[in-house]
């Protein structure tokens, strides 16, 4: 079973978990009533997800907070302490297939053609 971690108000989550859940077995997780922990995000930097791809950086919070600024700033502890305690910090939608986590569109790989 995939685990789909999305924002039930965001269009493009609702249009990704459409289409996964007509082809996969897919759990929904709501990334603000239970946004990834320190610890997921640890364990999916360390299976290649690149820290920088999980922020939200078109979002409203991550321009009130200036985390573009703080991303030069912050140690790599730092920043991943942020995206745990505010799920609108962090890209969606997250897909993890197994080992594999997809990030934002790249969900779309998933998708039988």
């Amino acid at each position: 079973m995939m685990t789909f971690i999305g924002y039930p108000r965001c269009s493009t989550c609702i249009k990704a978990y459409k289409l996964l859940s007509e082809e996969y077995e897919v759990e929904y997780r709501d990334i603000v009533k239970d946004n990834p922990t320190e610890d997921e995000i640890k364990e999916w930097i360390s299976k290649g997800v690149k820290l920088d791809s999980l922020f939200n950086t078109h979002g409203k919070l991550y321009r009130e907070l200036n985390i573009k600024e703080k991303k030069s700033t912050c140690s790599q502890e730092q920043l991943i302490s942020l995206l745990a305690q505010n799920g609108m910090l962090v890209k969606r939608p997250i897909v993890i297939d197994q080992d594999t986590i997809y990030i934002g569109n790249e969900y779309q790989k998933l998708l039988k053609k």
